[in-house]
């Protein structure tokens, strides 16, 4: 079965997250992803706050910029959570964009050397093991944690491009792909994603996440259209869905046949119902979800 879930996108206020939070462990929602998107609003803060005002929700992060994060100290973060609300927090990690990046000072010469150094350090830390690594990036001197999680705890990656994708099947516990990803799209990524693992000589699960742009409303189609152009990505077919629950359902079932465990649905940068959004998905979306 599908899980299905919905963001809080931090172009809404911090002070709007409690409000949605309950709402959607309410309504049943699989679970809430939120984005540490710069300058907006930080992901550990907002993860921990929403993990704690919840008993049963599952709250992702979709994604940390590694460029940002230490990975001991990252790593350390990770695994307090992980402590304080076991199985319900997800987190992933990605190279971030380029030119935040670069506005803080902290674009790498090589986003994905520093992607795969940061995920085997911090995926090994939260094994519990004691870390040496010389890497171009990531340099630790006999590192380990002391409070690591108490049981396996999986990491994601974002994936975009053919290579981060690879190596997200290489190093990563689970891949997760952004909006402007069609069923097609999706499809040619699980098989780079199984080039990556075979390279490893991995047989673990590799959970995949989708995320899809969701907007409902009587001017949903005008406004899925102008949320895509801002991306200039009006013109590709497949992309998103407008319209009622039904027709969301479909276009998520779609990505679910291509291959996605689960399905993260998205809302327009002007939604101004976060609430709403996530009640919509969880109660009139999900029945209709196999």
């Amino acid at each position: 079965m599908t899980s299905l879930g919905a963001v809080f996108r931090p172009q809404s206020p911090p002070e709007q997250l409690r409000e949605v939070a309950l709402a959607a462990e309410a309504a049943g929602l699989d679970q809430l992803w939120l984005w540490e998107d710069c300058f907006l609003e930080s992901g550990i803060a907002s993860a921990s706050a929403a993990l704690a005002w919840t008993e049963r929700l599952k709250v992702g992060i979709g994604l940390l910029p590694v460029p940002l994060r230490n990975a001991a100290i990252a790593s350390m973060e990770l695994a307090t959570l992980h402590r304080l609300f076991p199985g319900r927090f997800l987190p992933g990690l990605g190279h971030g964009v380029q030119s935040w990046m670069g506005q803080v000072g902290a674009r790498a010469e090589s986003p994905l050397t520093l992607l795969r150094e940061h995920l085997g350090a911090t995926r090994a830390l939260l094994r519990g093991e004691r870390v040496t690594t010389e890497g171009r990036y990531v340099r630790l001197d006999g590192v380990a944690l002391d409070w690591p999680p108490a049981a396996p705890t999986p990491v994601f990656a974002g994936a975009k491009g053919p290579r981060t994708v690879r190596l997200s099947g290489e190093a990563a516990d689970g891949t997760i792909f952004e909006a402007s990803t069609t069923p097609a799209d999706l499809r040619a990524g699980l098989r780079l994603i199984e080039e990556g693992r075979a390279e490893a000589g991995r047989s673990d699960d590799h959970h995949v996440l989708v995320y899809m742009t969701a907007v409902r409303g009587p001017d949903a189609e005008q406004r899925l259209r102008a949320e895509l152009a801002l991306d200039g990505r009006e013109m590709t077919p497949g992309l998103g869905a407008a319209g009622d629950a039904q027709t969301i359902a479909k276009a998520v079932e779609l990505l679910a046949d291509a291959g996605a465990d689960s399905v993260v649905l998205q809302p327009t940068a002007d939604e101004t119902d976060p609430v709403g959004f996530v009640r919509f998905v969880a109660q009139e979306v999900r029945p209709l979800v196999g």
